[in-house]
């Protein structure tokens, strides 16, 4: 993972090579709190695959790198 400052950050970082997925820290705090908030819960028990799948669809991201392997 790595962090930037900008879209021109992340253009000028890539120098023409194709980028990755990229989301913004905020989308990713969104992320880790839907993931693993509930780690600490005396009922936690692991999310399936499914649920692993909700968050991401709940969140918005999409596509073929947040598709979740069958």
């Amino acid at each position: 993972m790595n962090l930037f400052r900008s879209e021109e950050h992340v253009a000028r970082w890539l120098a023409g090579r194709a980028p990755g997925t990229t989301i913004s820290v905020r989308k990713l705090s969104e992320l880790a709190e839907a993931w693993w908030g509930d780690r600490l819960s005396p009922n936690w028990t692991p999310h399936s695959r499914a649920q692993n799948q909700e968050i991401l669809d709940r969140l918005g991201l999409s596509g073929d790198f947040w598709r979740l392997p069958g």
